[in-house]
């Protein structure tokens, strides 16, 4: 019989009492004899890495703590997950997080290596159970007094970090990067172009410019405001990966001159392949030359202005008209934490504040304490929380230190990549960011036919999941290579195993 829940008995009668909080501790002790062991894994894994290969669990058999890997055929039958009619109460529930928990990757694994996002810490845990247990919508002061003054007094102090320190900087959570970037192309439009936030684009003619390197939310972003993709044009890099200056005023003057509209520009903090950072400075000169919007997509690499040995990479970056950072990838906050900052946040109420008395009431208070007010959002969760508790946790200071290591264990990978001799370098030393890019080649012989190399980058990346380690590639002019991203929990002994690792595939593959 299914257990009593959430104040109803078997037979559906209401009962006269709620159980809720005990019921809630029952689950979360039974929920943590799961997770624990989960996490723990991840652990005692760790010290298994340097080798390159799987460790053994307790019977001597090979385990591979990262990932059961299956096709999705496979998986479907294997979960077995439906969705019943009657409640299968907390055996049920129990059964499915514990096969959930077996066939999902482990990110908490030092293997995971694939994504610009690895676990989270045990604090972000701490963080999303307290944002579950108050289930309050952060769109006005009215219902989420405390988590508004937390996510304010949050963003003010990133935004203090790139020098908008004045009094009205500060910033708005958003749904993750994407959500980031398009809420800032939308102010962007409705403050240089008021009539548009009524009108929409009108006969104007938009032209966005970014990063060849620049992340695909930009063209997202066009396709959603109705500009269309077509209205993205990408702007050549140099050798390094960063956005040329001079290319991007020669376009401008070519939409100009075909009659177009330029109003907006997304510079990159650490670009998705490369981690190349663009040169802000001389960007925004151009930008105030033809009156556009300077917009810094800093998702990945703009927690870098918490170190004094790498902010240097964000000089610039107060030039910004609007800056994303995302704490779910650098600093391993939960995802998804994203934050979209600004030296003024009175102009994104401009830009995005509509009529709703049924929920807004504006007081005299010049300050915005209603914080949909800012966004696209009405629906807003407390995802500010999760960096703010981790801030508070570490301190700036220990942020620091996290970062300063991550990009310690970068350049050491990259070091024993090439000291090995059978890899050639993608990326530049010291590696811009926390991915090191590169091909397989064995004796440091590289074939010039790109499809060789692809096949070869392709099953070395496939082979590493045998040995429990995951990471990704991409498209170069030499064919696809492996690229590797390290973060602030990577050990030395998690970088020296899977450099062994692809040493010894790539012998095998070439045998």
């Amino acid at each position: 019989m299914p257990s009593i829940g959430n104040g109803y008995v078997a037979n559906g009668k209401p009962n006269s009492q709620l159980n809720r909080a005990a019921e809630t501790a029952d689950l979360l002790e039974s929920v943590q004899q799961l997770i624990i062991p989960f996490i723990k894994a991840a652990d005692d894994a760790a010290a298994h890495r340097a080798s390159g290969i799987l460790g053994l669990d307790a019977n001597g058999e090979a385990q591979n703590i990262l990932i059961d890997s299956q096709k999705p055929s496979e998986l479907v039958a294997k979960l077995k997950f439906l969705l019943p009619e009657e409640g299968l109460g907390k055996d049920g529930l129990l059964q499915s997080i514990e096969k959930l928990l077996k066939y999902s990757v482990n990110t908490w694994d030092q293997g995971f290596m694939d994504k610009l996002y690895a676990s989270t810490t045990p604090v972000g845990v701490i963080a999303d159970l307290i944002l579950s247990v108050l289930n309050t919508n952060v769109h006005v002061f009215h219902v989420s007094p405390a988590l508004t003054v937390i996510e304010k007094t949050t963003t003010k102090a990133f935004a203090n970090l790139f020098n908008f320190d004045g009094p009205h900087a500060g910033g708005i959570s958003c749904p993750g990067g994407s959500g980031s970037n398009l809420t800032s192309l939308i102010v962007a439009r409705n403050t240089l172009y008021p009539e548009t936030k009524t009108k929409g684009n009108g006969k104007r003619d938009f032209v966005v410019f970014t990063s060849a390197h620049g992340h695909y939310s930009v063209e997202k972003a066009a396709m959603i405001t109705g500009l269309g993709s077509s209205a993205v044009w990408a702007v050549p890099v140099d050798n390094e990966g960063s956005m040329r200056p001079q290319a991007l005023r020669e376009l401008v003057l070519l939409a100009k001159k075909q009659g177009k509209t330029p109003f907006y520009v997304n510079s990159t903090a650490g670009t998705t392949v490369m981690g190349s950072f663009d040169p802000f400075e001389e960007i925004s000169k151009i930008c105030k030359e033809f009156g556009m919007w300077l917009h810094i997509d800093a998702s990945w690499g703009g927690s870098v202005i918490f170190s004094k040995a790498q902010s240097w990479k964000m000089k610039g970056s107060h030039l910004a008209d609007s800056l994303t950072v995302n704490p779910h990838k650098m600093l391993n906050a939960p995802c998804t934490c994203s934050l979209l900052l600004g030296p003024d946040m009175r102009i994104f109420q401009r830009a995005n504040s509509t009529a709703a008395g049924y929920l807004f009431h504006r007081g005299d208070d010049e300050e915005v304490w209603d914080l949909a007010d800012l966004s696209l959002q009405c629906g807003r969760r407390g995802d500010a929380l999760k960096v703010a508790l981790a801030w508070l946790y570490y301190g700036a200071n220990g942020f620091e230190r996290q970062i300063d290591h991550a990009f310690d264990m970068a350049s050491y990978l990259f070091r024993l990549l090439e000291e090995s001799g059978d890899f050639v370098m993608v990326s530049s030393y010291p590696p811009p960011c926390l991915q090191v890019c590169f091909y397989s080649a064995p004796g440091g012989k590289l074939t010039s036919d790109k499809t060789v190399n692809t096949s070869r980058t392709q099953r070395i990346a496939h082979m590493l999941v045998g040995r429990g380690f995951m990471v990704d590639y991409a498209p170069g002019n030499k064919g696809s290579f492996l690229r590797v991203v390290v973060n602030v929990q990577t050990l030395e002994g998690t970088v020296e195993g899977i450099v062994k690792a692809m040493v010894e595939l790539g012998q095998e593959i070439s045998s």
